[in-house]
C-alpha cells in the first residue's frame, strides 16, 4: 500500500475508533494489501494508543524546525517559511499558549553566505558558520514576528549550560522569566548537539507539555516512504516503544545533522519527563493552527511516565556522563522495581574516573544504561567499597558521606 492509498486522517480516524470499528478498519486494510511484518508491526503499535488533540490543551509547547524548511533546502534563508511560522505561533499566543521555538538553519545559512559547498565538518568551521548564519537568522524571525506585535530573544545554550546544574537553573529562569514577559525565546542551532535533542532538552528545561518538531517528513512511517510503497504512516504510538528505532532508520538530510532516529530518541528523552511529542511535515499549510484546533497530523509520541522533579529532569536530560558503575542483578531488580537507592553492595565494577557528585551512568552487566544519578563518592572510593554492605563504608574509608552511593531522590531511570 503506497502512503497515497490511505493518508494520515484515514490513520488516526482508525485510531480514535472504538472497539469494532478498529478491527474492522484493520481487516479492511489488510484484505486490500499484502501483510507484510511491517504492516503487523504498525497495526500492533497504532491499537496501543488511540491518538488525541495533544496541543489543544497545551499551556506550554516547544516548536523545533528543522534546517530544510528555514533554508530552502540550505540554499538561503526562507523569509516566507519564516513568516508564515511566525504567524501561526502568534496564533498560539493569542490562544494562550506560550511558545519556545528551536531553530535550526544558523549553519545551512552560514554555509551560504560563507560561499562553502557542502556543510562544514570541523568544529571550528562549524562555529564559524553558525556565528555568520546566526546574525541572518535572527534578523529574518525578528521581523517576522514584530508583523504580529510580538518580542523575540535569541537563546543560545551550550551543553556546559544544560550539564552544569546551576547554569541549567539560571537558564530555566531566563527563559522562564522571557515567557513570563511575553516574548518567543528562539534557541539556536547548536554545533555540539543535534537539534533534536536540544529541542527535547528545552522541553525538559522549561517543562513543556508538548514538543513539536517540524521536519520534511509526514511522520513516523514503518518504513522509507521514498523507498518503500508498502510504509504506512504511524497515527500515534508509545514514545518508548523500541520498534521504532528500527523504523526509523538513520539518514538525515544533506543541511542538517539529524534523521527521523534523532526524532524518535527526542520523542523519548522528552516523555522521561511527561511531555509528549509531534513529528510533522513544516510543509503542511497552517499545521499549529490545525493542530491547536484539534486537528490530528503526524505522529504523536506519547509519554507514558508522570512529569519528574525538576531536578531529574536534569539528570535524565543529561548528554554528558562522567563515568558509570556496574551493578549486579539483584541491584537492577531493587531500582526497578522498588524504586531503592544504589547502595555499594551492589556494585561489581566502577568505569572511569569521576569526582563525588559527578552524573555516572548505572549499567547492568550487559551494558546497557538501567539508570543515571548523583554519585556520593569519587570513582577511587567507590572502588574501594564496591560489594561493601553500607556498614562497614567507614571501615573501608575511615569515613562516611553517606550510606548509598546514589540516593534515589538523586536518580532516575530510563
Amino acid at each position: 500500500m503506497s502512503p497515497d492509498a490511505q493518508t494520515p486522517k484515514d490513520l488516526t480516524d482508525a485510531q480514535t475508533a472504538a472497539g469494532d470499528a478498529t478491527a474492522t478498519a484493520a481487516t479492511t486494510a489488510a484484505a486490500a494489501t499484502p501483510v507484510t511484518a511491517e504492516a503487523a508491526d504498525a497495526a500492533a503499535i497504532d491499537r496501543q494508543i488511540a491518538a488525541r488533540p495533544l496541543l489543544a490543551t497545551a499551556r506550554r509547547v516547544v516548536v523545533k524546525i528543522g534546517s530544510a524548511l528555514v533554508t530552502n533546502e540550505g540554499r538561503g534563508m526562507d523569509p516566507a517559511a519564516i513568516a508564515a511560522l511566525a504567524e501561526q505561533i502568534a496564533h498560539l499566543r493569542l490562544g494562550g499558549t506560550e511558545v519556545v521555538l528551536v531553530s535550526s538553519g544558523a549553519i545551512a545559512e552560514g554555509t551560504v553566505r560563507l560561499g562553502l559547498s557542502e556543510r562544514p565538518r570541523e568544529v571550528h568551521e562549524l562555529q564559524a558558520a553558525a556565528a555568520v548564519g546566526q546574525m541572518g537568522l535572527a534578523q529574518v524571525y525578528e521581523s517576522a514576528f514584530r508583523a504580529h506585535a510580538l518580542q523575540t530573544a535569541q537563546v543560545l545554550l551550550t551543553h556546559d549550560d544544560l550539564s552544569d546544574r546551576k547554569r541549567y537553573l539560571n537558564a530555566r529562569a531566563t527563559l522562564t522569566a522571557l515567557l513570563g514577559f511575553g516574548v518567543v525565546p528562539i534557541v539556536n542551532e547548536n554545533d555540539t548537539v543535534v537539534n533534536d535533542t536540544l529541542g527535547a532538552l528545552v522541553t525538559n528545561l522549561v517543562e513543556a507539555d508538548v514538543l513539536v518538531i517540524l521536519t520534511d517528513q509526514e511522520g513516523l512511517y514503518t518504513a522509507d516512504p521514498r523507498k518503500d510503497a508498502h510504509a504506512l504512516l504511524l497515527g500515534s504510538v508509545t514514545a518508548g516503544d523500541p520498534r521504532l528505532d528500527e523504523m526509523a532508520g538513520s539518514t538525515g538530510g544533506a543541511w542538517g545533522k539529524g534523521g527521523m532516529q534523532t526524532k524518535v530518541s527526542a520523542a523519548r528523552r522528552a516523555a522521561r519527563s511527561g511531555a509528549h511529542t509531534i513529528v510533522a511535515s513544516g510543509r503542511q499549510p497552517s499545521l499549529l493552527v490545525r493542530l491547536a484546533g484539534g486537528e490530528l497530523i503526524g505522529t504523536q509520541f506519547i509519554a507514558r511516565t508522570a512529569r519528574l522533579t525538576a531536578r531529574k529532569q536534569w539528570l535524565a536530560g543529561h548528554l554528558q556522563l562522567a563515568g558509570a558503575v556496574v551493578i549486579d542483578d539483584g541491584a537492577q531488580r531493587a531500582l526497578l522495581k522498588q524504586g531503592t537507592s544504589l547502595l555499594p553492595i551492589g556494585v561489581i565494577d566502577v568505569q572511569g574516573e569521576f569526582e563525588r557528585g559527578a552524573v555516572v551512568a548505572c549499567r547492568n552487566q550487559a551494558g546497557e544504561e538501567i539508570a543515571r544519578g548523583l554519585v556520593n563518592y569519587s570513582s577511587a572510593q567507590t572502588r574501594l567499597i564496591l560489594r561493601t554492605p553500607s556498614g562497614d563504608i567507614a571501615d573501608k574509608l575511615g569515613f562516611v558521606e553517606e550510606p548509598e552511593l546514589i540516593h534515589r531522590s538523586n536518580l532516575v531511570l530510563r
